[in-house]
């Protein structure tokens, strides 16, 4: 089956993921590894990778999606705040929701994602105002500096080989 990797990444930890996925799955049926993009379209199946925003896809990708019309899609992303799969699932479930009604949800994956420094900083700064929300949000940043790691990268590439087969 011919299939694109479409991906947004703006720290990197999306980018990890869609490099997993184009060493997993079959290179010559491959077409098209990159950022959303009219070339990614052609494939039957995308797998389309988004940094969270706002408890959704990143503006590119939810616009890259909006574009998609008869195809599988397998959803894959990270976000910074979570650890939870029902958040995880909460957020997959909004992305997905914005398909138009002829795709086919293939599958989807979605993992905890490092935070640049400044994030920290500013919870340190809220600390003043808000100390305990401050701490578990600290807290939660730096279980998050190990992520996506080789658990999250396994999972992801099972994932997307179940797809294929």
């Amino acid at each position: 089956m011919k299939y694109s990797i479409v991906y947004s990444s703006r720290t990197g930890n999306t980018a990890l993921l869609a490099e997993k996925l184009a060493d997993a799955l079959p290179a010559e049926e491959r077409v098209y590894l990159g950022g959303p993009d009219p070339r990614g379209e052609a494939a039957e199946l995308i797998f389309t990778g988004f940094w969270t925003d706002r408890g959704g896809a990143d503006q590119e990708s939810a616009a890259f999606l909006e574009r998609l019309h008869n195809k599988k899609i397998f959803l894959f992303g990270t976000a910074g705040f979570g650890g939870s799969q029902a958040y995880f699932d909460q957020i997959l479930g909004r992305v997905a929701a914005r398909l138009d009604p002829s795709n086919t949800l293939a599958g989807s994956f979605l993992c905890q994602g490092r935070m640049p420094p400044s994030v920290r900083q500013r919870y340190e700064a809220m600390a003043v105002r808000q100390p305990e929300q401050a701490r578990e949000w600290i807290e939660n940043f730096d279980r998050a500096l190990t992520h996506p790691n080789e658990e999250d990268l396994k999972r992801l590439g099972e994932l997307a080989l179940n797809v294929m087969s």
